[in-house]
């Protein structure tokens, strides 16, 4: 019972703790790799005691396990709250609410259920009633940090930033120490480009323990875009201090040290940028005839980079395409100093790998925008300064057009590629 004893919270004691007490646990439990591993193994030595148990278990993450176990026991406030939790994080929203709606019935437990529906609601997306919720409490209105933090959050929600990150800043005046209400004003921050006020209050949160680990990368990010790498570091070693195996730390890691090496060549990297314009030039800007022209849409070639990854064979194959268009098209590419079939050449006789699940992805699809995907804040303001807005936009580029983009290293590269494998898609592939 480290993990337990340590946070001075026994969940397998003569009584179940209370809602407070259960916070710090789960607090504590999951603050390491270590307290977790030995939290699950004191869970799974008293599995017989189902509500302890199905608590335990919702504190680890095991949103299902945890439902097994608790709809099974006795109603009690600290079995619907949880049940609730791992409910909402399943996505199964309307029996979170029906736990909470049990769980308010006790006058003691109204306004906590109250703010669980609200945030339940507007998960749900159901933002009209999640208003409504939080109008039932609008008393606690300058008195609770929680109730300012859930109106912030809907705000957010409604796409009302400005008074959410209001309501953010009167949730940290009545507790300074609100975790979430800071963090969440940190990315408000982060997201409007304010870096220094974003950093002051990042830094306000990884005083707060346990660590907090998206604040702390966050921070980390900002830190190395403004150049400081070694405060970078020293926020990614954080990190992997309390959790050595974290992913996405441990490829931030390599990326700040890579940076740290890293020599930036300006004079290059104008080239680079220069090259890239080249290469998003449409076929449409140049005169050519309505049959070259019509040829090249069928084809699917739209681009100057397009033409370079097609041979001067693979145009006269197609239907209609003869040598007066290749003439033609020849021109406009020496006019850049550019030729067929340039970005093939060293590939051993080798063709690009096949694209055709990009082609395929149906248009609604490909239309989504990168602000409806999970992507880091240094990803979303790489791809708006490539100006990047759909995903029909970020599968054109190759990993050399956006590694080309200053602070997108290679851990963002890998953020992007695990976002498009989600969907279906990769990046565009040259060589």
């Amino acid at each position: 019972m480290v993990a337990i004893a340590e946070a001075e919270v026994d969940l397998f004691g003569a009584r179940i703790p209370g809602l407070e007490e259960l916070e710090k646990l789960s607090s504590y439990v999951n603050s390491s790799e270590i307290n977790k591993i030995a939290f699950a193994d004191e869970v799974g030595r008293h599995s017989d005691n189902l509500l302890a148990a199905g608590i335990g278990l919702a504190i680890l993450g095991k949103w299902a396990e945890a439902v097994q176990k608790l709809k099974e026991v006795a109603d009690c406030r600290e079995k619907l709250m949880y049940l609730g939790k791992a409910y909402r994080r399943l996505g199964q929203f309307d029996k979170a609410l029906a736990c909470y709606n049990k769980m308010g019935r006790k006058r003691a437990d109204s306004l906590v259920a109250t703010f669980e529906k609200a945030a339940t609601l507007r998960e749900a997306g159901r933002l009209e009633e999640a208003e409504a919720e939080l109008q039932e409490c609008a008393n606690f209105e300058d008195v609770s940090a929680e109730y300012h933090y859930q109106l912030g959050r809907l705000r957010d929600a409604q796409g009302q930033y400005a008074e959410a990150a209001a309501n953010y800043e009167i949730a940290i005046e009545l507790d300074p120490d609100h975790r979430h209400a800071l963090f969440h004003l940190a990315y408000a921050c982060d997201l409007r480009g304010d870096d220094e006020a974003a950093i002051d209050y990042y830094k306000q949160v990884t005083k707060t323990s346990p660590v907090y680990i998206n604040a702390v990368l966050n921070l980390a990010v900002l830190y190395e875009d403004a150049g400081q790498c070694e405060k970078a570091k020293d926020c990614v070693e954080l990190v992997l201090k309390s959790h050595p195996n974290h992913a996405k730390a441990r490829l931030f890691a390599r990326d700040i040290e890579s940076s740290m090496v890293m020599v930036y060549d300006e004079e290059k990297e104008k080239r680079r940028d220069r090259q890239s314009r080249i290469l998003r030039i449409p076929i449409s800007d140049f005169e050519l005839s309505v049959r070259s022209r019509n040829c090249l849409k069928k084809m699917g070639i739209f681009t100057i980079g397009d033409l370079l990854r097609t041979t001067e064979a693979e145009l006269l194959s197609y239907k209609n395409f003869g040598e007066t268009s290749l003439v033609e098209i020849k021109k406009i590419l020496d006019t850049k100093g550019l030729a067929l079939g340039m970005a093939l050449e060293g590939q051993d006789g080798g063709t690009p790998e096949d694209e055709a699940g990009e082609e395929e992805a149906n248009e609604e699809l490909m239309n989504k925008s990168v602000y409806d995907i999970e992507l880091s804040v240094r990803v979303r303001r790489a791809l708006t300064n490539l100006g990047i807005q759909t995903l029909a936009d970020l599968v054109a580029k190759t990993e050399a057009e956006l590694l080309g983009c200053k602070n997108f290293g290679v851990t963002s590269l890998n953020e992007v590629k695990e976002r498009l494998t989600g969907y279906g898609l990769s990046l565009r592939q040259l060589e």
